[in-house]
């Protein structure tokens, strides 16, 4: 696979990856045209890809002369750049606070949490699974504690960090974690996934283990 240049926002990512998900689903939200290049193993390794990310990671997202790698980076680029209500990453000092609280959260709890028991069930791998597990639920009774008063996670009303955690939680189950004891948890899923426009990250076709 080879990368072009085009004055369309591009998007290089793969279609179950979290990470690569949360963009695109801003991007649709934002009604930004866009195209989605699978980058899969192969590419990510080529010297055109290493060029628009040195570490070889996804997202990337090309935007005219623009090439910004880091998916919640790219959240508040598009915020920023495009949303004209300022209301997905507000300006308020108390919710920027609490939008770069949950962007923290994304990359950090949810990522070595219900991400890695997802990855490690579908793909496998070395790190310890109870580890992160743990960490799983650790965060999601968290998470269900805060929503069990409110509806968002940063604001009253969806921010980009509501976008920047959608995925891995949603996916948890592929992960071996059930979200029947988050009832708040599952009430915020549906709100998220009532946002126009955004369409929810595909479940995997790979089998998991019973």
């Amino acid at each position: 696979m080879s990368i072009s240049s085009e004055p369309a926002i591009t998007l290089y990512g793969m279609r179950l990856s979290g990470h690569a998900h949360r963009v695109e689903a801003f991007l649709n939200i934002l009604g930004l045209p866009h195209r989605c290049v699978e980058a899969d193993a192969e590419l990510r390794r080529s010297d055109a890809f290493l060029a628009l990310n040195p570490l070889g990671q996804i997202p990337v997202l090309v935007d005219g002369d623009l090439v910004l790698p880091d998916s919640n980076a790219i959240l508040v680029y598009l915020a920023e750049r495009y949303d004209g209500s300022g209301l997905w990453n507000p300006k308020a000092p108390e919710e920027t606070a609490q939008v770069q609280r949950w962007l923290s959260i994304a990359a950090g709890d949810l990522r070595f949490g219900p991400a890695r028991t997802r990855f490690l069930t579908l793909w496998g791998g070395t790190t310890s699974f109870a580890d992160a597990q743990a960490l799983t639920d650790r965060i999601l009774h968290f998470m269900d504690g805060h929503l069990a008063t409110r509806d968002w996670l940063a604001a009253g009303r969806p921010t980009i960090a509501d976008i920047a955690c959608y995925a891995y939680v949603a996916h948890a189950p592929e992960g071996r974690t059930p979200l029947d004891p988050y009832p708040a948890v599952r009430r915020w899923l549906e709100r998220v996934e009532a946002i126009p426009a955004l369409t929810p990250m595909p479940r995997s076709a790979i089998p998991q283990p019973a």
